[in-house]
């Protein structure tokens, strides 16, 4: 371990880095003591930084599309993961291994990464956000009501804790960059040095607007006296703190939405199915000890309590001390080590304090919390600790195991004689980010994670289905809710695009066809239409929403049908069989197949030429609304919907509004078509190499 030259952290807001008054606060080295850093964020004026957020970064972002966005944040992620190797180097000050730090920097970045990919796959290169169906409001269809998002105009100020410094911010700045709101960081001071580091690469790249991202460095000061209801504030850490600030003046007064990640006693279940010799019982001890062991147990998510059989509850404790044996602990940059040390002195001592309270209801049955071997380092200057399993022989009486987190690499064993008693152990937690269950039998599952669900945000099973590719217990996900009820803080992060749309306002918007349309950027039944060229020889230079074809008409016959029958092998009785098509309620005689209408429709309105009309790439919302008979005339109304301009590409996507009538007028099939359309035509050269690439 070599000795690291102490700096001086500096926060950055208001568009240039900061150092706050005074020497600043020192930081060490959680696995030699060494000063590493001197943190301090007095003399900040924060009051000034949210506003220059709010006005200077939020204004700049919203002025970008999702996709400007989500391209954004792809080329920070990208510049990132180039010098992942300055960040591994200050991760190891944290008392984390190098496979420890993957997690927190590899993870965060591909986090990052993630979300940008999302956005532009799932979500419109647009400004605002339609959200559902357009409602009608009115019998003549001149009224109607849509939800929309937008940014909200405020700054999103993140308070995270100290366990991941690199993924806590990622994963909290990439939902609130796409969606337009500028963030301001407040990482937990014992790990912030990285963050800052991490910071300065970031800004390094130049690729984010004035005032979209800024850091402090240092206690929050008054920072949330002053926000207001168009500011979003996140917190990951204690319970008691979150509350703390949840209730204060500003908050409650300005009904700032506060999303909080807090105190999770998460456990893990052993099926009644998996006893010893099954390769759940191998998954669950090797899972269990891993989420004890990695990054030293100071994971929100890792396992507190191993919740088994009681058949079983002497061979887990025997297997899974056994594997906590082999745990060689040392310094973080040991290659030797499998577990590094905890966050700090003062952690490690807290961790000592709480396994006494657990003392109460339970007996250790491995590891001595008090001493530890080690491969490497000095106990007595890092923050080291022995991995520490108890049992609780009478976990219905006991409060302190459902209770009381120790936030280190400690677990408590206990038995259940039921699913319904293993579901109510968990329930005990009142509210887990997170539960695990360890079971091949589908009964099982389906009564113990129906029963988990209302007090869990996630749960994970493992069995030897998904050995090879699950990806843990402890690890939460960008396409998934990272969250849970009650203690656990009540609220979500990631969850895919939904992350996303916490930052935004959903607001209700009323008015005419022609509004909504002009509004959403999406057309709307009723709007205005326009005819002439046909609009599939039109570029995306050239095509508008609203551009329509009304097509020719087409009468169904039995050939047709039969045919149809034929060629595809579809002989459902209903199209085949008079008398039994009768007797089906909802038709009165032989009738077409939803599918041949929809070919049919194609007939009718594609253009069949080479044009900027691409590829079509599939269909949405199909529903089959009328039944079609043999001698029934269709005809389509064929209208461009939405327009959505790829970024970086030759061509983009739209959607248009397929509606096929019968000769009564009636509806008889709608959906949306999707294509891809070239944005000129011909092709230019630089396009076709776009879409080669």
């Amino acid at each position: 371990m070599t000795e690291t030259a102490a700096r001086r952290l500096e926060s950055y807001v208001l568009g240039s880095w900061q150092t706050g008054s005074g020497a600043g606060k020192p930081l060490a080295h959680a696995a030699t003591g060494e000063t590493i850093a001197f943190i301090g964020s007095d003399g900040l004026n924060f009051a000034d930084a949210l506003a220059y957020g709010r006005e200077k970064g939020g204004r700049a972002l919203r002025a970008m599309t999702i996709h400007e966005r989500a391209l954004m944040l792809k080329a920070i992620g990208m510049a990132l993961m180039e010098r992942k190797e300055e960040f591994y180097v200050e991760n190891t000050w944290t008392g984390a291994t190098r496979r420890d730090g993957w997690v927190d920097i590899e993870g965060g970045i591909g986090t990052l990464l993630t979300f940008a990919s999302k956005a532009r796959r799932e979500l419109p290169n647009t400004k605002v956000l339609s959200e559902g169906d357009v409602e009608p409001l009115s019998k003549d269809g001149s009224f109607a009501g849509r939800h929309i998002l937008t940014p909200m105009k405020g700054i999103a100020i993140h308070i995270n804790a100290f366990n991941f410094p690199v993924w806590g911010m990622l994963e909290k700045i990439a939902p609130a960059l796409i969606a337009g709101m500028p963030c301001l960081v407040k990482p937990a001071s014992q790990t912030a040095y990285l963050t800052e580091r991490v910071t300065r690469a970031i800004i390094d790249t130049g690729f984010l607007p004035d005032g979209a991202l800024q850091l402090v460095c240092g206690s929050a000061g008054d920072m949330l006296d002053h926000v207001t209801g168009q500011d979003v504030v996140t917190f990951t850490g204690s319970a008691t703190t979150g509350r703390k600030l949840k209730t204060g003046k500003a908050i409650v007064e300005n009904a700032v939405r506060f999303n909080m990640e807090a105190d999770s006693l998460n456990a893990a279940i052993l099926g009644a199915d998996s006893g010893p010799g099954t390769p759940e019982f191998d998954l669950f001890i090797r899972e269990a000890a891993n989420e004890m062991t990695s990054k030293a147990g100071q994971k929100c998510t890792a396992i507190r309590r191993i919740i088994v059989p009681r058949v079983h509850e002497q061979a887990v404790v025997e297997a899974l001390s056994e594997r906590l044996s082999k745990a060689t602990i040392g310094l973080p940059d040991d290659e030797n080590a499998r577990m590094g040390a905890l966050v700090s002195l003062s952690d490690r001592d807290g961790v000592r304090e709480k396994i006494a309270a657990l003392l109460g209801d339970s007996e250790i049955v491995h590891g001595d919390p008090d001493h530890v071997a080690l491969v490497s380092g000095d106990a007595e200057k890092g923050a080291f600790m022995s991995p520490v399993l108890l049992r609780c022989a009478k976990p219905f009486d006991a409060r302190a195991v459902h209770d009381v987190e120790a936030f280190g690499p400690v677990a408590t064993v206990m038995a259940y004689d039921d699913a319904a008693e293993a579901v109510a152990l968990a329930e005990r937690g009142k509210g887990s980010l997170v539960s695990s269950l360890f079971t091949n039998d589908g009964g099982i599952a389906a009564e113990i994670v129906t029963g988990l669900a209302a007090h869990h945000g996630r749960v994970m099973i493992g069995n030897r289905g998904s050995a090879k590719s699950s990806t843990g217990h402890g690890s939460p996900l960008a396409p998934l809710i990272h969250g849970g009820p009650g203690r656990a803080g009540g609220g979500e992060e990631m969850g895919g695009m939904r992350g996303v749309k916490h930052f935004m306002q959903r607001t209700a918007v009323q008015g005419t066809p022609d509004m909504l349309t002009a509004i959403t950027g999406e057309w709307v039944d009723g709007a205005e239409s326009r005819s002439g060229k046909h609009p599939f020889r039109k570029s995306l230079a050239e095509l508008k929403i609203g551009d329509q074809i009304v097509t020719e008409t087409r009468t169904v016959t039995r050939e047709d049908v039969e045919h149809f029958a034929e060629f595809t092998g579809d002989t459902f009785y209903a199209h085949m069989d008079s008398d039994a098509a009768k007797a089906n309620p909802f038709f009165e005689d032989r009738v077409a197949h939803g599918y041949l209408i929809a070919s049919f429709a194609a007939g009718l309105f594609v253009d069949p030429d080479p044009g900027p009309v691409l590829a079509n790439y599939g269909v949405d919302n199909l529903r089959f609304l009328t039944p079609v008979y043999f001698g029934d005339t269709l005809k389509v109304r064929l209208t461009c919907k939405a327009i959505n301009p790829r970024e970086n590409a030759g061509h983009g996507e739209v959607r248009w509004d397929c509606r096929v009538t019968n000769q009564k007028d009636e509806v008889v099939a709608q959906y949306d078509v999707l294509t891809m359309v070239a944005k000129t035509w011909p092709l230019s050269a630089e396009a076709l190499d776009q879409m080669a690439g």
